[in-house]
């Protein structure tokens, strides 16, 4: 168990009942109530020396080999910018999203150095398809719906259907072609049996009182409406009548990426190894030390080289998807006792899952929607030439080793394919053409994203943990943090339900639709 008053400490400041903790000083200390000590502040920079080093271990190497071109450790010449405003960790499609709304939004044009550090060596200009082989982004299914238990989602994906019903006015790139995501708009199709019938009932409630358009269906209007399904088991079913579908995940990013360079942001290829941060130590009555800290440079290794560049900045986002929970060990957060704010991790985890690609010339066709079961398989239409692709999240004792991407298709085979020709007997005669898999960030405490500033560290915001739901709630996610960095606060949705301290409560944002 924390401790109590530590806890209600920290909280209050951060949900703006008093000033950040970082910012006291001796005349507010009374209003926390608990007289505190500072010590002197503590800077260590490990990298500090690196460059002299290596230049010095260059010129010894080059004098034992006179007259040669040969250099032992190459100079990666697209360094990142020495300083910068907002440093993003992670290009996926939330950190190009977060960059784009940062230069949209800053006060006035070339206001604020933004630079998004990604380690995929991939990345290109012009950009090419195989650009981000193993980014979540681009692995996901691309799915778009407002069919959430929780207002904060449906509110997010209410804002994403529009940015994306509007994504030429908002990422047109002067001189380049249309931005075109591919949307479908099939929907979503959710099928409940009895015993959670009553839930889909309340979600749909909810979602229409947000202003989501979703029509209920008893089993004989489903028939009717869809006569290729097997409604056995199902006793109700919720349909989204629009904003919902699919679209090209690598469309959507690449667009975010080429507008918010082409407004200023610095992109750099590397891998964020360390944070230097200063250091503020505060000492209660009773003995307990509380750390404050502010990252002050990221440290980033060079691609295919010993190189290190260092970037001083101002703010940091950690939008490094399935791996941000490095990023934040990389601050000092989790990494203080158990029973203690500064020991409370960012649960966010990699969890590999498999989505197959199958033809079945006398499947549903343009009818098809994207079917989630009541078992949780699921499957959608995959062009026009009779393709369909699928899956189902594995249970907790099934979950797939993470060390790399490879698929099983004994898992189609024995849990898949069952449970989707049992429901669209179609399917009972099919051909698995190809299939991948991608990394979830999957937040182990509840399933929903980690979104807004870390109480300890004062200048690290979270932009993760989404499992599943990034792509789609990413233009909201993007403004979302930008107005977080610029105003201070949210003005567009609150998403404060999303927010560390949550973590530090104990209190799950609980998300009844999970897929």
């Amino acid at each position: 168990m924390l401790r109590r008053q530590s806890v209600r400490l920290f909280l209050s400041a951060t949900r703006g009942e008093g000033p950040h903790p970082a910012a006291l000083h001796s005349p507010t200390l009374t209003e926390l109530r608990r007289p505190l000590r500072t010590s002197a502040p503590r800077r260590y920079d490990p990298f500090r020396d690196l460059p002299k080093e290596l230049d010095k271990f260059r010129k010894k190497a080059k004098e034992a080999f006179p007259g040669s071109d040969w250099s032992p450790l190459p100079v990666w010449r697209e360094l990142p910018p020495e300083q910068a405003d907002v440093v993003i960790v992670g290009g996926g499609v939330i950190g190009w999203s977060v960059a784009y709304w940062l230069k949209r939004n800053e006060p006035r044009s070339g206001a604020i150095r933004v630079v998004v550090v990604e380690r995929d060596l991939s990345v290109s200009d012009p950009p090419r398809l195989e650009m981000y082989p193993k980014a979540s982004t681009v692995l996901s299914v691309g799915g778009i719906r407002q069919q959430y238990s929780m207002p904060e989602n449906i509110q997010m994906s209410l804002f994403s259907a529009n940015f994306l019903r509007l994504i030429d006015e908002y990422l047109h790139v002067v001189g380049q072609p249309p931005v075109d995501i591919q949307f479908n708009p099939s929907g979503y199709l959710f099928l409940a049996s009895d015993e959670k019938a009553a839930v889909l009932e309340e979600n749909v409630q909810v979602q229409r009182k947000e202003g989501a358009k979703v029509s209920l269906l008893s089993p004989a209007q489903l028939k009717k409406k869809y006569p290729w399904m097997n409604t056995d088991g199902v006793a109700l079913a919720s349909c989204g009548l629009e904003n919902e579908g699919w679209f090209d995940p690598w469309s959507l990013l690449n667009a975010f990426r080429s507008k918010a360079i082409s407004m200023g942001v610095y992109q750099s290829c590397g891998e964020v190894t360390s944070f230097t941060s200063d250091a503020k130590a505060m000492v209660t009555d009773d003995g307990e030390y509380i750390n404050y800290s502010r990252i002050m440079n990221v440290n980033v290794q060079m691609p295919n080289s010993t190189e290190y560049a260092t970037i001083q900045c101002s703010l940091v986002v950690n939008a490094a998807g399935a791996w941000s929970s490095r990023v934040a060990e990389m601050a000092g957060i989790g990494t203080g006792p158990p029973d203690s704010v500064s020991g409370v991790k960012l649960p966010v985890e990699p969890k590999k899952r498999y989505v197959y690609v199958w033809h079945c010339p006398d499947g549903p066709g343009l009818a098809c929607p994207i079917l989630i079961d009541t078992t949780g398989a699921y499957c959608r239409r995959e062009g026009l030439g009779g393709n369909y692709l699928g899956g189902i999240s594995p249970t907790e004792e099934e979950e797939p080793d993470i060390q790399d991407l490879a698929v099983d298709h004994e898992f189609f085979q024995e849990k898949v394919w069952p449970k989707l020709a049992h429901r669209v007997p179609c399917f009972e005669s099919l051909k698995v053409k190809s299939s991948w898999a991608g990394y979830y960030d999957y937040n182990t405490f509840d399933q929903n994203a980690v979104i807004g500033l870390h109480p300890l560290v004062e200048n690290l915001y979270f932009a993760t943990g989404f499992s599943g739901h990034g792509l789609q709630q990413s233009p909201a996610v993007g403004q979302a943090i930008a107005e977080l960095i610029l105003d201070g606060k949210y003005k567009t949705i609150n998403l404060e339900a999303f927010s560390f301290n949550r973590l530090i409560k104990g209190e799950k944002a609980l998300e009844r639709n999970i897929i």
